[in-house]
């Protein structure tokens, strides 16, 4: 018997609904989430037979020593509900999800942490599944996690990824995570970091993060990863496509997509222009001169070369010491991201700031009160001021 004892699981429809006749919400709904997440729950009838310790079609709760083993042996479908468990916001959950972490810890680190981003229509999705899948076959193990903060709202295209994956679902040496909603960029990146490290505990040994679009989310998986890259493609304007400057400070590799047939010519063209801008920025990993590469996830052309750089740039980071240092330095910064976020939410969330913000705000927008004089009293009223 093992010797913790099992919460409430996170999939258990039942936890959280102990009340009749009464408008209640799950515990895992974000505390400021809308009325949608709100039910009525009407007086049900006791049945006649108790099944729930029965050999019934409801799956077991499982125990912290379930969640470690089957993690360890790399089963799926603990892996995917460990990571469920990661991403409810039940206090509950997160507590045995803490708990969980600390004892898969030194059973992390070992995987290759790659960022893939790039804007939409570059090819990313179709480009991971052919690199992926090749990985697969070479024998490593890959997960795919994707970060997207628009998921929370609308629903976003990350969510199709499994569907659009469907060769690589379907290899028994992947796992493909959709993004998590966590109604903030720094909500759903927590959420991704602590699902990779549980996939390293699971054995995978190279990771694949994507990221939707481009602004602050790009930032935010460079600090997650180990080696980034860029994905562009050609013949579509301007050769840049609003990619800004500082994202490709920020790439180990850039990658020219769907370089094949009559667009070849302007992806080589492309991936010309791309190497002079390189040449004039500073490399985002000392030592290592970013490369532009050419690559068609339709044809499969180039894939191989771009994984090859791919494994030069860890041995370059391996010999120098760098891959040890970043990460080092990652985990400092998400330490203080973290406080930042708790800092953050406990202050937004005192009911005394909730009181007195909207009043504030507008004395301060009509010029009625110095901004630093605002923010004290702000902060005076959550207790954290000196």
């Amino acid at each position: 018997m093992p010797s913790s004892h099992p919460l409430p699981s996170p999939s258990d429809p039942h936890h959280g609904h102990h009340c009749h006749g009464l408008d209640v919400r799950p515990d895992w709904v974000p505390e400021n989430a809308g009325a949608e997440f709100t039910t009525r729950v009407s007086q049900g009838v006791q049945p006649a037979i108790a099944v729930r310790h029965g050999g019934g079609a409801k799956r077991r709760q499982l125990s912290l020593d379930d969640y470690f083993a089957g993690v360890r042996a790399g089963d799926l479908s603990v892996l995917a509900r460990a990571i469920t468990l990661i991403e409810s916001n039940a206090p509950a959950h997160q507590e045995l999800a803490q708990t969980l972490l600390t004892r898969l810890l030194p059973h992390t680190g070992g995987a290759m942490r790659v960022g893939i981003t790039g804007i939409p229509g570059a090819g990313k999705s179709t480009f991971i599944e052919c690199l992926g899948t090749r990985l697969c076959e070479s024998g490593k193990k890959v997960a795919v996690l994707a970060v997207d903060p628009s998921s929370s709202v609308h629903g976003g295209s990350v969510l199709g990824d499994k569907v659009r994956m469907e060769k690589l679902s379907r290899h028994p040496r992947a796992f493909i995570r959709p993004s998590p909603s966590g109604g903030s960029l720094g909500g759903v990146a927590r959420k991704s970091r602590e699902a990779m490290l549980v996939c390293e505990a699971a054995g995978f040994d190279t990771l694949l993060i994507e990221t939707v679009g481009v602004g602050q989310n790009e930032v935010t998986v460079r600090s997650m990863v180990d080696c980034f890259f860029v994905m562009l493609i050609a013949g579509a304007g301007d050769e840049m496509q609003g990619i800004k400057k500082g994202i490709i400070e920020l790439a180990d590799l850039v990658v020219i997509n769907k370089a094949d047939g009559e667009n070849r010519p302007r992806a080589m063209a492309a991936q010309a222009d791309m190497k002079r801008v390189l040449h004039y920025l500073h490399p985002a990993t000392p030592g290592w001169e970013t490369p532009a590469l050419l690559g068609s996830a339709v044809t499969g052309d180039g894939v191989d070369d771009i994984w090859k750089s791919v494994e030069g740039f860890f041995a370059h980071c391996r010999a120098g010491g760098f891959l040890r240092e970043r990460r080092q330095v990652q985990a400092v910064e998400w330490l203080h991201a973290l406080v930042n976020e708790a800092l953050r939410s406990r202050f937004y969330n005192s009911p005394a700031v909730k009181a007195d913000l909207h009043h504030i705000e507008f004395a301060v927008a009509e010029g009625k009160l110095p901004a630093v004089a605002a923010a004290q009293q702000l902060l005076a009223s959550a207790n954290f001021g000196d």
